[in-house]
């Protein structure tokens, strides 16, 4: 009887050794994310170091500066410098965006670009440049009024009888499916002269990038990410389901609320700059998730690996082959595959569970 009441005790040193547990993952996550953000600025760096004519860093540094470097002030300042700015921008938005979708749902395959809320912003924005003519600001805007619209009636819709991820989901790629329609008589109502515009920046690319169209995404930035992250705590805590989060002390419909508006914003933004390059806001997160381990906050992790993906997709295009592709191709190329691992790998947890 004594025996066994000993083995049923725990030791008494058991919370200091939880807790040196704790301080040593935390300890490992922060390397992983200074890793990350490391290795974020080397890419970026790279970026501005590389094309036709190579500039070292004391040069491309000197630009950045504000001094006036012969030949480099205007091929790394005017013209890689904004490049290199919005992908590390909007690569970033569309990770946040795709991992906090994925989060609050509770499913991988919800993220903004496989759901439609992507596809919203896209066909808004196409009508905004084939049709009205607006400006990067005003794209911007119609942008996100498609993006909430689309998020609003998928919302609704699965909300009908109790809301349902995978319900969610499904109405999602059913919309999606809508809205491409949508797209595609726009652009046969399009001008040869707004055609190839439209068709550029549906393929999600960076080369029409200058500081006037980076403006509405900093400015969204600036106000949306401070928001997101000081609410990483909740969102982590909403994995846990709705019921736990509030017995947590979480106001479950506030939070999510406002975590949704924050990420359609962040998404239709950096769509309305960049056009909707293809699947960072769904990869961004898985890969961020294996990163970190779990348990670990995943919005800056998968922010960093979303201006990542971004900016070595943009470089690869431009000089990796004989022919220049816009970033979205190679997204799209790398996305593909990816989805369909995704979706063995569920299709497999669903059979042994």
């Amino acid at each position: 009887m004594t025996a066994t009441l000993a083995t049923a005790v725990p030791p008494r040193d058991t919370p200091t050794r939880i807790a040196a547990g704790h301080r040593r993952r935390s300890r490992r996550r922060l390397v992983r994310v200074l890793a990350l953000i490391a290795l974020l600025a080397a890419v970026f760096a790279l970026s501005l170091m590389v094309g036709r004519t190579f500039y070292g860093p004391e040069e491309v540094l000197r630009v950045v500066l504000g001094q006036q470097v012969p030949g480099a002030s205007f091929t790394v300042g005017e013209l890689r410098l904004p490049r290199a700015t919005l992908a590390l921008l909007s690569g970033f938005a569309f990770g946040v965006a795709g991992v906090t979708f994925q989060t609050l749902l509770r499913n991988p395959l919800a993220s903004p670009d496989i759901i439609g809320v992507t596809w919203g912003a896209s066909a808004a924005g196409v009508f905004g440049v084939v049709v009205l003519s607006l400006s990067d600001t005003g794209g911007s805007l119609l942008a996100l009024g498609g993006a909430l619209v689309t998020a609003l009636a998928i919302h609704l819709l699965a909300s009908h009888r109790g809301f349902s991820g995978a319900r969610l989901v499904l109405i999602g790629i059913g919309v999606a499916a809508m809205l491409q329609s949508v797209v595609s008589w726009v652009l046969s109502r399009a001008s040869d002269w707004d055609m190839p515009a439209a068709l550029q920046w549906l393929a999600g690319s960076l080369n029409g990038a200058s500081w006037q169209s980076i403006a509405p995404l900093t400015v969204a930035m600036l106000v949306l990410v401070p928001v997101m992250l000081a609410s990483s705590r909740a969102l982590g805590t909403l994995r846990l389901g709705d019921d736990t989060a509030a017995a947590l002390g979480v106001r479950v419909p506030a939070v999510r609320l406002a975590l949704l508006l924050g990420a359609v914003a962040l998404l239709a933004f950096a769509t309305g700059a960049a056009g909707p390059v293809a699947f960072v806001a769904f990869m961004s997160g898985p890969i961020a998730a294996r990163i970190m381990g779990p348990g670990a906050s995943l919005l800056l992790p998968a922010g960093a690996v979303g201006a990542l993906l971004v900016l070595t997709a943009d470089l690869v295009g431009q000089f990796a082959f004989d022919t220049r592709y816009p970033v979205g191709v190679i997204t799209g190329a790398l996305g593909a595959p990816f989805l369909i691992l995704l979706l063995a790998r569920t299709a497999r947890k669903g059979r042994t569970s």
